[in-house]
């Protein structure tokens, strides 16, 4: 009688499959042929199952009169399961271009209805600069991190904190003034409160492009920050980890956060091409790197789905952008939503930043500047059906 195997392997640089063999050598040669075509890569996504098929580019109600400028974040509203992003007031670029929301004073953070895209609520006008990262805690509140500041420097560089209908509630920072000492910020990514109310901030945009030893030196020198700051659930600084670098511990642009329900924080820490997680009080525990270059990441139940929207042909050969999904407990890749088309990313291609997963498992992107043009808005809905 013979006896069944099932193998489970890693093949290259992470490809994954299932392969059951038996004693008889033409079965095993049959079946090896048979499990060849279904060979599951997360590097090209290729053979992965992708559970979210239908796209609705440009999905999002859009004012009358506006246009829609690049995004990087959603998340989803815990009381009514609706849907929170934001758009940079026009800006086709992440700041610093001629457009932000200092001279372009609109209302820059939407609630949607998750079925229709239909506008619920449009609130921050005339408070930031350049929003970069979104967080809804558990009572309903919108907190953003603004990201730059405006050339006055009056504005930028903090995080707020909104009530559902639009009061600023809470502003942490120094106001248009980057810096790292203790409290202040120097391009903040993204924010998240903890399970105890305390806040959390990552800090530090521009270390991804720090590729050499001489260019993180360098960049140490002059201030420039990639960290964890945590404060007390009424703003009061309690302390920071991480600066720039590889190692556990370090970052280069720890670019989104998010608590899983363990409660623990999960940070992209996109130049280092990982996600790495952390206690409450900012001890390392593991990482995750089979989730390519990760801009934005959301947990939903026991499965994690990541978006890369930055791998290219020089930064992170290979690697094809989109929402690579896999359970929260593995470093393992399950599914995969491709990205769109982009013709000087041949191979690659682009997709959002931010990302988002409703209650039917419907997936909302938050394109970038890398991907608007070829999403066509700011915001794009994966439909399970």
């Amino acid at each position: 009688m013979t006896t069944s195997r099932i193998l489970l392997s890693t093949v290259g640089a992470g490809a994954v499959f299932l392969v059951t063999a038996y004693g008889n050598p033409d079965s095993r040669a049959t079946l090896s042929a048979q499990t060849a075509a279904k060979v599951a890569n997360p590097i090209t996504g290729e053979g992965l199952p992708n559970p979210a098929p239908k796209v609705t580019r440009n999905w999002g109600e859009l004012p009358a009169g506006r246009k829609w400028g690049t995004s990087a974040g959603l998340d989803i509203d815990p009381k009514d399961g609706n849907v929170w992003g934001y758009e940079r007031c026009g800006a086709g670029t992440a700041g610093g271009g001629p457009v932000d929301c200092d001279n372009t004073p609109v209302d820059p953070v939407f609630k949607f209805d998750r079925h229709t895209g239909k506008v619920l609520a449009n609130i921050g006008k005339g408070v930031m600069v350049t929003p970069h990262g979104i967080h809804v805690d558990k009572d309903g509140n919108v907190w953003i991190a603004d990201f730059a500041n405006n050339a006055a420097g009056t504005k930028g560089q903090q995080v707020h904190k909104f009530s559902p209908k639009g009061e600023k509630l809470l502003s942490l920072g120094i106001a248009g003034k980057p810096g790292n000492a203790d409290g202040q910020f120097n391009q903040p990514n993204d924010i998240v409160v903890g399970p105890d109310g305390s806040i959390y901030v990552s800090d530090g945009h521009d270390a991804q492009g720090m590729t050499t030893p001489a260019a993180i030196a360098e960049g140490l020198k002059r201030g420039a920050t990639s960290r964890i700051s945590k404060f007390t659930k009424d703003g009061k600084f309690v302390k920071s980890w991480g600066q720039i670098g590889v190692k556990h511990g370090e970052f280069r642009t720890p670019h989104a956060l998010m608590f899983d329900a363990r409660g623990r924080l999960w940070v992209a820490d996109r130049g280092n091409h990982r996600i790495e997680i952390f206690d409450q009080e900012g001890k390392y525990l593991e990482s995750r790197y089979s989730f390519s270059r990760p801009s934005g990441f959301f947990i939903k139940g026991s499965t994690l789905y990541v978006i890369d929207s930055e791998s290219g042909p020089l930064n992170h050969p290979n690697w094809r952008d989109g929402v690579r999904i896999g359970p929260v407990d593995e470093d393992r890749v399950t599914g995969f939503i491709p990205p769109f088309d982009r013709e000087d990313r041949v191979y690659q291609g682009t997709a959002g930043e931010g990302i988002a997963v409703d209650a039917d498992g419907n997936v909302y992107a938050a394109e970038g500047p890398n991907s608007l043009t070829q999403a066509g808005g700011a915001f794009t809905k994966y439909s399970v059906k």
